[in-house]
């Protein structure tokens, strides 16, 4: 075969081989669900200041495209949005609805994606006021977004959440009122909710978001994914606990999407430190 016909025909592979990657790109949302924890002083070698570089590494490296954190606070929000200019930001404070108290924050990707609507509601009897709801400790908040995806042109709802820690019925009646907000302002769209639920996956509060109601029927990207690494763990601690005692309470569920294809729970060490307290837990999610 003559040189110029096989070059031509290598070109041809190479180029389809590119197109076809990109085309498969296109279709997924690389989603993240990741707990950064608050930045306090009492942390010592593990405090914000010696991982937030490592932070922003780390949502470089894995070509994020949607994430929803978890204690937040101003000053790390700040942090983030300067030195991840890729993204924009959706989401306030929850102790007066504007900068104080912990965000529950959604970053996104601004070339990508293009916001219809998005809000705040506290996890609570009150939801549209700044308020604490049922037996919960703290004021509980869901951060939540409607895009249109500008590459496929495919509209889907992101919600963010942080459930409490101490107040079992507050977890509970949480999980009921995330599905009614769910339904009220995103319809029949795909739905991707991230959070630290603050719940193992057998509690009752969870059981409680996966029962299927009306128009909601959220599954875990965990069991749906084609393929899946990382620990069957998504807190550390920032110390030595033995594994078996280590919980999974950060997720991710999505309802009416097309495929999971990779689910992962990261890990890893830096410069000897985790990220956090809690690990990373990643989705490729195709709607």
């Amino acid at each position: 075969m003559p040189k110029n016909l096989v070059w031509t025909w290598l070109s041809v592979l190479i180029t389809f081989s590119i197109s076809t990657s990109f085309a498969q790109k296109k279709k997924v949302i690389n989603a993240m669900s990741f707990n950064i924890r608050y930045d306090n002083p009492e942390d010592g070698p593990q405090n914000w200041h010696y991982r937030k570089n490592n932070v922003v590494r780390m949502i470089n490296f894995y070509d994020l495209d949607v994430i929803g954190m978890q204690e937040v606070l101003v000053g790390q929000l700040n942090f983030l949005k300067e030195n991840l200019s890729q993204y924009e930001t959706i989401g306030v404070g929850r102790e007066d609805g504007a900068t104080k108290g912990e965000y529950a924050p959604i970053f996104y990707r601004k070339n990508r994606f293009k916001v219809i609507k998005s809000g705040t509601f506290w996890l609570s009897e009150t939801p549209n006021e700044v308020s604490k709801g049922w037996d919960a400790d703290l004021e509980r908040i869901a951060t939540w977004a409607i895009f249109t995806d500008k590459k496929t042109q495919r509209k889907f709802i992101f919600m963010n959440t942080h459930f409490d820690h101490r107040g079992d019925v507050a977890r509970i009646e949480s999980a009921k009122l995330l599905k009614q907000k769910a339904i009220e302002m995103g319809g029949d769209l795909s739905l991707i909710l991230t959070g630290d639920f603050n719940l193992t996956p057998v509690s009752e509060g969870i059981q409680t978001l996966l029962e299927p109601v009306d128009k909601i029927n959220l599954q875990n990207t965990s069991t749906l994914a084609d393929l899946s690494y990382g620990p069957e763990w998504t807190t550390c601690g920032f110390d030595n606990r033995p594994f078996v005692e280590r919980k999974v309470i950060d997720y991710i569920f999505v309802r009416k999407v097309a495929k999971v294809h990779r689910y992962a729970v990261f890990a890893e060490m830096l410069n000897n430190l985790y990220l956090s307290d809690h690990c990373p837990v990643f989705a490729q999610i195709e709607l």
